[in-house]
């Protein structure tokens, strides 16, 4: 089983620095808690027992706020020293890892069952598989393309359908994939715009499962005003 996440909390925030001024995102407060710490306490529960926070915006904050550990979770931190986008965080962190590994963004969230993801990740034999969530922002979210089993062929920033199946932020990855993405460690990339179509495109075995919970997203102040009587049903 899936034991340990990577947590891609690196971002600048910019959209959300109205809301939350002087705080990285993934530390803004929900009921006087930082939003990460519901995400710890959810994959805790559910077996996830080492964490690997990329981090680069304010980061003495959130290694100050949580430290070496969390709940009995052992907490390591990759420091960007400049930022290197989604994507270059997470191969940097990733970069020694030999089992298969979890990937979080750390300011959404959405309501999975590792166990079932993790099944049918191996079922499909994937070397990346995602999350999915049905929305009707296609405008807003990548969309992607599968096939009946669920294999992904494509993706799109500019979905023009009103509605599709999107990125939910939660990856399951072998470590072979990151032999298939097309960077190296220290480059900046964008995770969706880059590592998933160098990714496709270079052979590698992406697949989606689409989980029907809740789906939340504080990267825009308006999500973010909601999420207070929204978050504690997801995630406590």
């Amino acid at each position: 089983m899936v034991k340990t996440a990577i947590i891609l909390a690196g971002g600048l925030g910019t959209r959300l620095r109205d809301a939350v001024p002087n705080l990285p995102k993934a530390m803004a407060p929900i009921n006087n808690r930082p939003f990460l710490e519901y995400q710890l306490d959810y994959w805790i529960r559910q077996g996830i027992n080492n964490f690997i926070l990329s981090v680069g915006y304010l980061s003495d904050l959130i290694i100050g706020h949580f430290g070496k550990s969390y709940k009995g979770a052992s907490i390591k931190y990759n420091v960007e020293s400049e930022p290197l986008g989604t994507g270059g965080g997470m191969f940097q962190a990733a970069i020694d890892l030999n089992e298969i590994f979890l990937v979080l963004n750390g300011d959404t969230f959405i309501e999975v069952d590792l166990k079932n993801l993790y099944k049918f990740h191996l079922q499909s034999k994937s070397n990346w598989t995602f999350a999915l969530f049905r929305t009707s922002e296609s405008d807003r979210y990548l969309t992607m393309e599968i096939s009946s089993n669920g294999q992904i062929f494509s993706s799109n920033n500019e979905q023009k359908e009103s509605s599709g199946l999107a990125n939910g932020g939660v990856y399951l990855i072998d470590p072979v994939a990151l032999n298939l993405l097309g960077i190296s460690s220290g480059d900046s990339a964008s995770l969706e715009d880059q590592l998933i179509p160098n990714l496709v495109s270079n052979g590698g075995r992406v697949f989606g499962l689409e989980c029907k919970g809740k789906f939340i997203d504080i990267g825009i102040p308006e999500d973010y005003y909601r999420l207070s009587d929204i978050l504690p049903i997801s995630i406590e």
